[in-house]
C-alpha cells in the first residue's frame, strides 16, 4: 500500500520519507490548493528524498481550462523538471464543458513521452466520472493515477462513486484510484475497509493541529500506515 503526503520544500519532504511516507506530492500555494513550486524547491527536495516525488504542474488556481499562454508556462516548468532529473508531475486540464483536456494530455504526453503523471483533482469537476475514467485510461501507459474524492467534497461523500471507480479500474485495467481529499485518522479505516484502495494521498490531517504550518503527526502518519497496510 502506498501512502503519499503533501509537503511544501526539502526539510517537510525529508520529515516525510523518515515517517514512513512512500511517495511525496511537492506543492507551492497550498491556500489555493497547490501550484507549481519554484525551481529551487523542486531541485531541493530531489536532492533531499530517495522516494518517488511527484511535482504539481499548474500555473495558477483560477480554473483548470488552460490558455495557449498557460501551456506555454507549463511546458517550460515540464522541461525544467525533466532538465533537473525529475519525471513526475501531478496536472490536469479541462475544456471549457469540464470535460477532459486532451489535447493537452496528448501534446504533454508526445512531448514528454516518460512522464508519470497523477491526474489531480480537475477530476472531480467531470460531469461524468465514468466517462472521464474511459478517456484517462487511453493514457494509461503515463496517467499512472487519478487523485479523487468521487466528486464530491470529501472521500465519505463519494464514497459511492468511489466504489465505482474502483471497479472500472479492475475491469479496464486503467489508471489507478487513489482517494484523497477530507481523509484523516478518523475515517481511514472506514474507508480502506470499503474501498481497499492500493494508495491514499493525505494533505493537512497527518499535520499537527492539521495546519500545513506544522510539521507532521508522527503518530497519526502511523496509525495510517498501520491501517492501510494492515
Amino acid at each position: 500500500m502506498t501512502l503519499e503526503v503533501i509537503v511544501q520544500n526539502g526539510e517537510e519532504a525529508k520529515q516525510a520519507e523518515k515517517l514512513g511516507a512512500d511517495r511525496v506530492e511537492l506543492v507551492s500555494a497550498i491556500a489555493e490548493g497547490g501550484l507549481t513550486p519554484s525551481y529551487g524547491t523542486i531541485q531541493q527536495v530531489l536532492e533531499h528524498v530517495t522516494i518517488p516525488v511527484q511535482v504539481m504542474i499548474r500555473p495558477h488556481s483560477f480554473h483548470f481550462c488552460y490558455s495557449k499562454g498557460d501551456l506555454d508556462i507549463i511546458w517550460k516548468d515540464i522541461e525544467a523538471l525533466i532538465d533537473m532529473g525529475g519525471e513526475r508531475i501531478v496536472f490536469g486540464a479541462l475544456n471549457r464543458d469540464s470535460t477532459i483536456n486532451e489535447t493537452a494530455l496528448e501534446a504533454i504526453i508526445t512531448r514528454f513521452p516518460q512522464l508519470d503523471i497523477t491526474f489531480h483533482k480537475a477530476f472531480d469537476e467531470v460531469p461524468s466520472l465514468k466517462d472521464a475514467y474511459q478517456t484517462l485510461a487511453k493514457y494509461k501507459k503515463n496517467i499512472k493515477r487519478i487523485l479523487t474524492s468521487g466528486g464530491k467534497k470529501d472521500c465519505m461523500a463519494g464514497m459511492k462513486h468511489l466504489q465505482m471507480l474502483a471497479e472500472m479500474e479492475k475491469d479496464i485495467g486503467g489508471p489507478r484510484i487513489m482517494p484523497g481529499g477530507g481523509l484523516d485518522a478518523a475515517t481511514i479505516a472506514d474507508i480502506h475497509h470499503k474501498l481497499a484502495a492500493e494508495q491514499y494521498h493525505f494533505g493537512k490531517a497527518v499535520r499537527v493541529n492539521e495546519s500545513f504550518s506544522n510539521n507532521f503527526d508522527s503518530e497519526t502518519m502511523l496509525h495510517i500506515k498501520n491501517v492501510i497496510r494492515n
